[in-house]
């Protein structure tokens, strides 16, 4: 299994940026496809980007084309979600996730929070 650990989320004004990390520890960390999910107030975790475990494919919500990276480094154990031109309604809580690919077991970090003022 692998422990998860999110980071860099604050306050920020909108149109501003901020980049997320999360450490990964345990075995085969390179193995797992990453993902970044956020869940706003009121509102269902939605995903928000994925990187494969090979870093070779990657998806993008809609809502965050263009705006959010979704990147990664194995020989770090660390997943990044940079995020560009920030609106309000990306305020959420933001977690990453693993899990193998075939899998059925996700492991999640404890979230960090993002808050975007107008």
């Amino acid at each position: 299994q692998v422990q998860l650990v999110e980071s860099g989320g604050g306050l920020v004004q909108a149109g501003g940026s901020l980049r997320l990390s999360c450490a990964g520890s345990g075995r085969a960390f390179s193995s797992y496809d990453m993902s970044w999910y956020r869940q706003g107030p009121g509102k269902e975790r939605e995903i928000v980007a994925t990187i494969r475990w090979a870093g070779g494919s990657i998806y993008y919500a809609d809502s965050v084309k263009g705006r959010f990276t979704i990147s990664r480094d194995n020989t770090k154990n660390t997943v990044h979600l940079q995020m560009n031109s920030l609106k309000p309604e990306d305020t959420a809580i933001y977690y990453c996730n693993g899990r193998l690919p075939g899998g059925s077991i996700d492991y999640w970090g404890q979230g960090t929070q993002v808050t975007v003022s107008s």
